[in-house]
């Protein structure tokens, strides 16, 4: 009796082995047939979806695999017959998560491409891809639950109070992230914009997070913003309703300046900024509106048009100098405050 006890135990580790290694074999000729040949027929296709989707289903694929065959491997043996609920509670577990795992970044992939199809949305930040994962993970985390037979109403109403105290505890925190899905669904901002944030700081968006808005300005530097602070700021969006943009440069000649003569040289020299300077509007017409007196200038502001944002302040640049070397050739003065003291004799 002793002897065919034994001989079970033998052909029952011998049947363990030998599904372990099928197992093995298996994965490995499939991820090998993935790597060298579906890859191969994936990057002849126009799209590169196929290509992505490949890149993200070949390490799960391998993984699910020989886990698989570790779980048959393991019902195989008839002294783990007490526990087998437990490796099949672990099986579905690992299953599910790995779906969940493969699902949520398929749906990434997915959402980014049709999101760079759709011109409305083109530049909507990665908080979306973000909500998406959480909703999927919290759909497997339920299925898990129902798989244990576990009952969500008294759970939630047990954990109740513990999740009011963590709430309140996390007050700061929640704010910034419903903050961010309001701006993600407003779109007062999209990821790429230049704009304003009222307090001084002005940038790009680089992204839109759970809790942080990253801005990053023209010298290259990032400033991170809490989002609920940039959902209650005023907020000059320089790309919208497009790139584009005016620049107004203000200026003021001598009370004793031809106007006429003032606006066609001023004008002759926006146009020829316009024209030259690489990032303005080559086929916009500059004009001027003179609106002050001042005390010492006839003051107006001159309207020159640029591509976009960043670009103002080079041709800001350019244009300053080249109206200054203008004026001093036909000699229109820009002149400034001047106090005459006079001695009265008494």
């Amino acid at each position: 009796m002793a002897i065919e006890i034994a001989q079970l135990i033998q052909h029952e580790y011998f049947h363990f082995f030998l599904i372990l290694i099928s197992f093995f074999i298996l994965a490995q000729i499939i991820h090998f047939i993935l790597v060298n040949y579906v890859r191969k027929l994936a990057t002849r296709t126009k799209t590169d979806i196929d290509d992505l989707i490949l890149g993200i289903l070949t390490k799960p694929v391998y993984i699910f695999i020989v886990f698989t065959g570790l779980y048959f491997a393991l019902k195989s043996l008839s002294q783990l017959a007490p526990y087998f609920t437990f490796i099949d509670g672990i099986f579905f577990i690992v299953t599910v998560l790995l779906l969940a795992l493969i699902t949520s970044d398929i749906l990434r992939i997915l959402l980014s491409l049709w999101l760079r199809t759709q011109k409305q949305y083109e530049k909507m930040p990665k908080l979306l891809s973000h909500v998406a994962a959480i909703l999927i993970y919290l759909i497997a985390f339920l299925m898990i639950l129902d798989h244990f037979h576990v009952e969500i109403t008294p759970l939630v109403a047990a954990y109740g109070l513990g999740g009011l105290a963590v709430a309140l505890a996390l007050q700061n925190t929640l704010s910034n992230v419903f903050a961010g899905l309001h701006i993600v669904s407003d779109r007062p901002i999209n990821f790429g914009d230049y704009i304003h944030v009222e307090g001084g700081v002005s940038g790009f968006v680089e992204d839109v997070g759970w809790r942080s808005t990253r801005i990053r300005t023209l010298p290259n530097t990032l400033v991170i913003i809490p989002n609920s602070k940039l959902a209650e700021s005023i907020i000059t969006n320089y790309s919208l309703p497009v790139l584009e943009m005016s620049v107004v440069i203000q200026c003021g000649v001598d009370y004793g300046s031809d106007l006429e003569k003032v606006e066609r040289v001023t004008i002759d020299v926006a146009k020829q900024i316009q024209e030259t300077v690489p990032g303005a509007m080559k086929n916009f017409q500059p004009f001027i509106r003179y609106h002050t007196f001042d005390e010492s200038n006839i003051n107006f502001s001159i309207i020159l048009r640029v591509e976009e944002p960043a670009t103002k302040y080079i041709v800001t640049h350019e244009f300053i100098k080249a109206l200054k070397k203008r004026y001093d050739e036909e000699g229109i003065e820009i002149s400034w405050p001047i106090v005459k003291i006079h001695n009265v004799d008494k």
